[in-house]
């Protein structure tokens, strides 16, 4: 059995640097930073005061008030990014075979402020059980592709990966193997994330993961840099299209670039902490590039999960080191969490379209906020700190890493 080929066809973002897909490449080609203080809650008894948060969100302006009140943030940010991505790709749904067209999204945590708002009220309430009716389908992370198949009538394949912060590659993943296998023609896939409450916070500052540079909060996300001190949390979505090459080919749509490979490992090492030489992340990288059927040296980008922590950017640095090479000096690696903070089950999907945007415009998005080399990283690596840069893109790879081990990464190369 041949595989059938997978292109990427539609685009959709709402994140902390840009409320579509647009805005988004706009501002990360710019070296925009979403990072500012946390305005959704009151966030100073809290160790860290600041996230990189949608801007200007009004979900009536996008969506029916009614329904807009029946989602989770999470899904509100996962319905207007497929919406965006579907329109974007120009698919005319009424002539379409909607048993052919899916949804696979991702979510890591999916709708955790519905969850503390309602455990919140029951608190509040003297433990009087008073729910909202629409507490379990709002939390449920699956909802958010139920909700997007409902309003399209895509009645193929549905359901939501849950992978941490790997979830929403996990969705890529899946989305490109269903159609390559031709169970499907066109999957709506992305993910989306809104952990950005007292429940998030908090439970992240326990851990000791997130930065505390309160002081400055736009320089806070430093991947690379030898004064990191964690992540920052982000919020926010992305949608892509991914369609059969001949379905695409035939109605005249077009094509950013080829999706043409998915890697999946496991460190098998630690509940939060990435494997200290990079194994589980080599082998995942290693594994998209095979199923590729390409060579390292074609590769010419490396959108790297570079979260900003002590631990997770050396690992990461030591695993591209050990698959390309020789070659590791000649790519271009950045990490666009410098920039949008993590959107943890949704930093898949963004930074997908990150690396598929590369492979469009040959231009690669910076690593912002540099400002003291560390000796325990190859300075002869080129890193792409400060300014975004121009160059011939041929293949992109983008790896995102979970807690629990979970390693995922996607290939795209140019569109030919």
């Amino acid at each position: 059995m041949s595989l059938k080929r997978v292109v990427v066809t539609g685009l959709g973002a709402l994140t902390p640097v840009g409320n579509t897909a647009e805005e988004t490449w706009k501002n990360l080609l710019a070296g925009t930073s979403g990072a500012g203080p946390i305005t959704r809650f009151d966030a100073s008894l809290f160790k860290t005061h600041f996230a990189c948060e949608v801007k200007d969100f009004i979900p009536n302006d996008l969506l029916d008030r009614k329904e807009a009140r029946r989602m989770d943030r999470f899904t509100q940010f996962g319905v207007v990014v497929a919406n965006e991505a579907i329109a974007d790709s120009g698919l005319d749904l009424e002539k379409e075979n909607l048993d052919r067209i899916g949804v696979v999204w991702g979510s890591g945590i999916g709708g955790i402020d519905t969850f503390f708002d309602q455990v919140k009220g029951f608190v509040d309430n003297d433990l009087h059980p008073r729910f909202n009716p629409f507490l379990i389908p709002m939390m449920i992370s699956d909802i958010t592709p139920g909700r997007i198949s409902m309003m399209h009538g895509l009645r193929g394949p549905n359901y939501t990966t849950v992978s941490a912060c790997a979830s929403s590659t996990n969705a890529l993943i899946d989305s490109f193997n269903l159609i390559r296998l031709g169970k499907a023609d066109v999957v709506v896939t992305g993910g989306s994330e809104a952990a950005i409450n007292p429940v998030g916070m908090g439970g992240f500052n326990a851990m000791n993961a997130l930065s505390t540079r309160n002081d400055d909060p736009t320089t806070a996300s430093r991947p690379f840099d030898a004064d990191r001190d964690g992540f920052v949390m982000g919020e926010g979505g992305a949608g892509i299209i991914l369609e059969e090459y001949e379905h695409a080919k035939a109605r005249g749509a077009k094509i950013y670039a080829e999706m043409v490979g998915g890697g999946l490992s496991a460190d098998a090492h630690h509940l939060t902490a990435p494997h200290p030489e990079g194994l589980g992340a080599r082998n995942v990288m290693a594994n998209a590039i095979e199923d590729a059927g390409m060579n390292p040296n074609e590769v010419d980008y490396v959108n790297v999960h570079g979260t900003s922590t002590p631990l997770g950017d050396i690992a990461e640095t030591k695993a591209i080191q050990q698959v390309f090479g020789d070659h590791a000096y000649h790519l271009n690696i950045s990490s666009t969490k410098s920039m949008t903070g993590h959107l943890l089950g949704a930093a898949g999907a963004v930074e997908a379209m990150a690396a598929i945007m590369s492979c469009y415009t040959n231009m690669i998005p910076p690593t912002i906020n540099h400002f003291t080399d560390d000796e325990n990283l190859d300075s002869k690596l080129n890193f792409t700190f400060h300014s975004a840069q121009e160059r011939e893109v041929r293949a992109a790879l983008s790896n995102t890493f979970g807690f629990g081990g979970h390693n995922a990464s996607v290939l795209f190369k140019k569109a030919e």
